[in-house]
């Protein structure tokens, strides 16, 4: 979705009685509706108004207290919403951002609709770069002077790209890591051990040689906690190594709000001009655990025992903490 540009217009809300201007901000997009205008949630709260997709109504207070109800129909719904799923490529307005995931469902498509009509895909678009002796992408459709500001923003600030696990400094662990909260009642579960076959053991030797090298493992005896390694082939063919941290999150209680409101989020970006993409390299590992929880974290193999130092993968609660 292109956005254009945006524009602050006195929009007037009544329903014949009551009335109510109020200096809005819209954002011009391209996108695939028949809708010309949408008001979107900072808009509907700053007019502090109620809607009912049920009733098809909205109401909102005027500047004299008295209560404007806009009303709608559900011939007119219909209608909008048969065009909509017809609609040719245009412009429209967006109040204050472009829709989210649920744009579709506020433009009056439903997800299943929005799958069948197709997304649009970036098709030749991505331009690479050589900067400081790396690569980069950047998109196509920036100009000249844009593709050069990208670029010296990005040499700038060459030391926060990593292309290596020891590239990686991580987070500074007075500032934030992984502490498990654990039933104390749940006693320690040691598992009992796996056997592998030599291509499987040879590939746990080197992926254990790679974390050691990278200071995310560390060796460890008599732990309290043991669990056995799992390896997962991936689509490449190649194989993931894995930790059972199975009997380990029983002991833990889920977090059910585990992220903050992504509404919010994406409303904070509204007005920026660009979006940039990346890619936590081993975002994970780049969070520390918590020393006196280091040891629960470990898994053993056909050499010796060790715990992760980092925040590994597989563990409950991980997705709050990233």
């Amino acid at each position: 979705m292109e956005v254009r540009g945006h524009l602050e217009l006195r929009t007037t809300f009544t329903d014949g009685v009551a009335s109510r201007t109020k200096s809005i901000r819209y954002l011009v997009v391209n996108a695939v509706s028949t809708y010309n205008i949408l008001l979107g949630r900072p808009a509907l709260n700053r007019l502090r108004s109620v809607g009912s997709t049920h009733h098809l109504k909205m109401k909102l207070p005027d500047l004299s207290g008295n209560v404007i109800t806009i009303k709608s129909n559900q011939q007119e719904a219909k209608r909008c919403y048969e065009n909509n799923l017809k609609a040719k490529r245009g412009v429209f307005m967006v109040t204050e951002r472009p829709p989210s995931r649920d744009g579709d469902a506020r433009m009056g498509v439903s997800r299943a609709e929005s799958a069948r009509e197709g997304r649009l895909e970036p098709a030749g678009d991505i331009v690479e770069r050589q900067i400081g002796g790396r690569t980069f992408k950047h998109g196509k459709s920036l100009d000249q002077a844009e593709q050069d500001q990208v670029a010296g923003v990005i040499a700038q600030h060459l030391d926060a790209f990593t292309w290596s696990a020891s590239d990686m400094p991580g987070i500074d662990p007075d500032f934030l890591c992984h502490r498990l909260t654990m039933d104390p009642k749940v006693k320690p579960v040691r598992q009992r051990k796996r056997k592998f076959n030599e291509e499987r053991r040879q590939v746990i030797k080197e992926e254990t040689k790679k974390l050691l090298s990278a200071g995310q493992i560390r060796e460890i005896q008599y732990p309290e906690w043991l669990a056995n390694v799992v390896l997962v082939k991936k689509a490449n063919g190649k194989w993931r190594m894995c930790v059972d941290f199975t009997d380990l999150n029983k002991a833990c209680p889920k977090d059910s709000y585990l992220l903050p409101s992504i509404d919010a989020l994406v409303d904070s970006a509204s007005g920026c001009r660009m979006l940039s993409f990346l890619d936590a390299f081993f975002g994970y590992n780049q969070i520390k655990m918590h020393p006196r929880d280091e040891c629960k974290t470990t898994f053993m193999t056909k050499l010796s025992c060790y715990c992760y130092t980092v925040m590994p993968f597989g563990l409950k609660n991980v997705g709050t903490t990233y």
